[in-house]
């Protein structure tokens, strides 16, 4: 029976300490733009209403589609790259086994608190700070570097996951400016990370080397 027990508190502990670390992240985030008058960090422009429905549709299948192009560029750096490679498999020794229900949850709470905290509160907070194209050039830059510094592994070899974070970041920003909320940037955060971890968890790649 304890050991019963001891099993499902481990199967719950991932989905449970992701989600609630994240939980707090976006709290976080949602005060920190409460406290400057822009309580809906989903949107650039704050406003209670919103955009159209029709909007914010083509935000999520934008952002999407963005995921998928991101999803299959990966694919190919694993197919012709070492150091993909070699991450793919740092990542899957690190993480363990997943199931289903902790990938969607580890998924969508990070690509939802990090995206607030990050595009939603930090950058839109410099951007109405310092209004005018330096304000968002230093809010689209300023936020990617800080994104890129969450993405800092152990060791020498997550130095490629930290560089692409940080190109991540400026294209999730882009994005935030090019449709004025966050559903394109949460909806590419989304999906790069459940069909990464997917594929993580699945397989194990053989590098270059051991091919060679």
């Amino acid at each position: 029976m304890e050991l019963v027990s001891r099993r499902s508190e481990s199967r719950f502990a991932i989905p449970t300490r992701v989600g609630s670390f994240y939980g707090a992240v976006t709290l976080v985030a949602v005060t920190w733009g409460a406290l400057r008058g822009h309580p809906n960090i989903l949107l650039m422009d704050g406003s209670a209403t919103g955009p159209k429905m029709g909007h914010l549709l083509s935000s999520i299948a934008l952002g999407g589609s963005m995921g998928l192009l991101l999803v299959l560029l990966t694919r190919y750096l694993q197919e012709h790259t070492t150091w993909a490679q070699t991450l793919h498999n740092e990542f899957r020794h690190v993480l363990g086994p997943l199931c289903r229900r902790d990938i969607l949850v580890v998924a969508a709470a990070s690509a939802i608190g990090e995206e607030c905290l990050f595009r939603g509160a930090l950058m839109q907070h410099i951007i109405q700070a310092m209004p005018g194209p330096l304000g968002i050039m230093l809010g689209l830059v300023g936020s990617a570097l800080l994104f890129s510094l969450l993405h800092i592994g152990p060791g020498s070899r997550f130095v490629p996951w930290t560089l692409s974070a940080l190109v991540m970041g400026l294209a999730l920003g882009g994005l935030l400016l090019l449709t004025g909320d966050l559903l394109a940037p949460i909806a590419v955060h989304f999906t790069v990370n459940l069909l990464n971890l997917s594929d993580i968890v699945r397989r194990e790649l053989p590098t270059r080397t051991a091919l060679a």
